[in-house]
């Protein structure tokens, strides 16, 4: 009885398992996206690394084959820009932490004493900056090359070990750079789209929760708080979306890739850049619209703020629609959501001069600094401000 249940619970796990093996081999061939990039990295690896085998043991002879298709793995970054950088650093790397050793080596001899020293200069060299993430390498080229250097019997034995270490590493950082830039070298177009679609949901989200409940007056302290709370917690999304953006820029570096699409990436990292910032700012405006909510008191009864509440939902209902369109922003349809995006932001500054209008009607008290009203009129006027901005950014590089 016991066993039958044990195999009812282990079906399900089992079969939830397979389901998700499955939806995500769905994503890496259906579409663009990081199950994709994973799958594509690894098939590359695998062929540079063969390549680099074949040419080092079948080829070569060589005693330490192992060097060149270790090698190869080893610099196969995402970005053709990367693999260049780090094959360049790991190849300086490499060099000098043979370099050690020959000198060492030659110089004190194959004792423990040498060990030590080599370890020394070479974990000392591994500190320079320009290494890099490199750096370790230093030390394993040299621990490496010490033991090439024991096990060798003559002195040119020695030296023809040493000299093949680095050609071995140079034909596996080769064959690594070649296979990355000539087999489907990765373009991240997407990636800065991406982390501005993700600003700009959670910009969305976080207005389209102030609106309603400006209209049902429901600004009790829990619920400004909440959106403070969440308005002060987008850095981490900024900080996501600025690196999307750095890695778009960067996969183009290099890459033969970027010959087709000519005349559109300079543009279309400006825009995007300049659509980031924006959106950044505009965070801060709402960040501080949050703030200003968590110091409402609805005890005011003598200010008849009822209509100024309901004027200021129907202008950050306006935004909302314009932080949707933002929030499916697509280089492909970048003209017609330039087009809906001013006429949304022609119509959220009608309700920020109504807004405007119902507070002097209303007689509120703007300029009074212990009480909210004229602080909310000013953070409606940047907030206009920026969105408008933000919109002109994108129009004027679509046209360009």
């Amino acid at each position: 009885m016991a066993g039958e249940v044990s195999g009812r619970r282990t079906r399900p796990a089992r079969t939830g398992r397979m389901a998700r093996v499955r939806r995500w081999w769905g994503r890496a061939l259906g579409s663009e996206g990081h199950e994709r990039s994973t799958v594509l990295l690894i098939a590359k690896g695998t062929l540079a690394a063969t390549i680099a085998w074949v040419i080092s043991y079948h080829l070569l002879h060589a005693q330490s084959p192992a060097f060149a298709p270790f090698s190869a793995v080893l610099i196969m970054q995402v970005t053709v820009y990367q693999s260049l950088l780090q094959s360049s650093r790991y190849v300086g790397a490499v060099v000098a932490g043979v370099a050690v050793q020959a000198a060492l080596g030659f110089l004190v001899g194959p004792d423990v004493p040498a060990f030590a020293l080599v370890a020394l200069v070479a974990l000392t060299i591994g500190r320079w900056p320009a290494l890099g993430s490199q750096g370790s390498q230093v030390a394993t080229a040299a621990f490496f090359a010490f033991s090439t250097y024991v096990s060798a019997t003559s002195a040119l034995d020695k030296v023809t070990q040493l000299g093949q270490i680095i050609l071995l590493v140079l034909i596996g950082c080769g064959i690594g750079v070649l296979v990355n830039v000539t087999v489907l070298p990765p373009l991240r177009y997407r990636s800065a789209e991406h982390g501005i679609r993700t600003l700009a949901h959670a910009l969305c989200d976080l207005v389209s929760d102030i609106y309603p409940a400006l209209r049902e007056r429901g600004l009790d302290e829990e619920r400004t708080g909440r959106w403070r709370a969440r308005a002060e917690q987008t850095g981490e999304l900024v900080t996501q979306a600025r690196t999307g953006l750095r890695m778009a820029r960067e996969s183009l570096h290099y890459n033969p890739r970027r010959l087709f699409r000519r005349g559109r990436a300079h543009t279309y990292f400006e825009g995007y850049a300049a659509v980031l910032e924006a959106l950044e700012r505009t965070l801060r405006q709402v960040a501080a619209l949050t703030r200003s909510l968590d110091k409402w008191r609805a005890d005011e009864d003598r200010y008849r703020y009822g209509a100024f509440l309901a004027s200021y939902a129907d202008f950050l209902e306006s935004l909302s629609h314009t932080t949707r369109v933002f929030a499916d922003l697509d280089e492909d349809r970048l003209g017609d959501q330039t087009s809906q995006l001013h006429q949304l932001a022609d119509e959220a500054q009608n309700y920020r001069r109504r807004l405007a209008e119902q507070a002097e009607r209303d007689d509120l008290p703007l300029t009074d600094p212990g009480r909210p009203y004229g602080v909310l009129v000013i953070e409606a006027a940047r907030l206009m401000e920026e969105f408008q901005y933000t919109c002109d950014v994108l129009q004027h590089h679509v046209e360009r």
